[in-house]
């Protein structure tokens, strides 16, 4: 099968589509026919081994590969069908379009993958075509995570930082699903779009700071790792509650000291990514609540600008890598 894979860690450049042997189901596992894979900033991040925060360095270089990648097909988030089962399985079967999380077996860049049937993975709702579908898992589950967490009630002011990418659209449309009055921060020309999906007010941080705007707010959801946790905080109404994304150990040590000595509460709290969740989310997609914000769809041969889009900042929403499309499209705005 083909795949796209990398050999050393590095920029962009060392991606590049080869041949590889196709795997084979075991017993408990589904194969599927790979029809597209979320690029995010995750892979991203292992394939050139730099991270916005770096207390968890060490342990994952020692279990992704320390000189060079152990996994060398990258890929978490994916949509496919089945082509074949395992002789234990029974929840799936062949035909079934699936999508869902590879969790740390990655491998979503490649043609075909074998997954335990146990996994995240859910029948891919009938509105969605596999390329939209890719772009669900990892903003929509982390983004209902974290909403989740915030305990969102009906007329709730939120203000999600970093709006514009995967998890950030999704939290956008969550929230709103929840009944918020949801600001989006991110920068001026991811406006349109963030308004369109739902966003009541809009700051672009490259021209206002959006911790000094005056306005108090029951939740904060902050996807910027490089923040000011005293300034975003002090944004909060005195029972607000300050979710984290993308947390500094500086942050953490700090949440401790706030949950123990004030009222505001801060959720440092990383998204388990379950089946459940994962079933919720194809409700919410039947319902009409929410869709995922697809930016670019690069086919496999140019896997490299898929990762320069998401690294650059220019994308509004997901980018997607196709296994079956051999031309760059952006999809139209609904």
């Amino acid at each position: 099968m083909k795949a796209i894979t990398y050999h050393h860690y590095g920029t962009p450049d060392v991606l590049t589509v080869e041949e590889v042997p196709a795997p084979t189901p075991k017993k408990d596992e589904v194969c599927i026919k790979v029809h597209a894979a979320e690029a995010t900033k995750g892979d991203c991040e292992l394939r050139s081994f730099r991270f916005p925060v770096s207390w968890f360095w060490l342990p994952l270089r020692l279990f992704f590969g320390v000189f060079k990648p152990r996994k060398p097909i990258l890929g978490g988030y994916f949509a496919g069908e089945v082509v074949s089962v395992g002789a234990a399985v029974s929840r799936f079967k062949p035909g079934d379009r699936l999508f869902g999380s590879t969790q740390i077996r990655m491998g979503a860049y490649g043609e075909f993958l074998c997954l335990p049937a146990h996994y995240s993975l859910a029948r891919v709702p009938d509105s969605l075509s596999s390329e939209a579908a890719a772009a669900v898992p990892l903003g929509g589950l982390n983004a209902l995570h974290f909403m989740n967490c915030a305990r969102i009630k009906p007329g709730d002011k939120v203000l999600i930082n970093g709006a514009g990418g995967s998890i950030g659209s999704f939290a956008v449309q969550i929230a709103k699903s929840m009944g918020a009055e949801v600001t989006a921060v991110d920068a001026g020309f991811k406006e349109a779009r963030l308004r369109q999906i739902g966003a009541d007010h809009f700051i672009d941080y490259t021209r206002a700071n959006p911790t000094q705007q005056g306005q108090a707010y029951d939740v904060v959801f902050n996807m910027v790792a490089q923040s000011d946790y005293a300034a975003w905080v002090q944004t909060l109404n005195d029972t607000g509650r300050y979710l984290l994304g993308n947390p500094r150990l500086s942050d953490m040590l700090r949440a401790a000291l706030t949950n123990r000595f004030t009222r505001k509460k801060v959720t440092v709290k990383l998204a388990g990514e379950t089946q459940q969740e994962l079933e919720a989310l194809c409700d919410l997609i039947n319902a009409g609540h929410i869709s995922p914000l697809v930016d670019t769809i690069f086919p496999m041969a140019e896997a490299p600008d898929a990762h320069r889009r998401v690294e650059t900042e220019q994308r509004v929403g997901c980018v997607v890598i196709s296994m079956r499309h051999t031309t760059r499209a952006v999809p139209e705005i609904a």
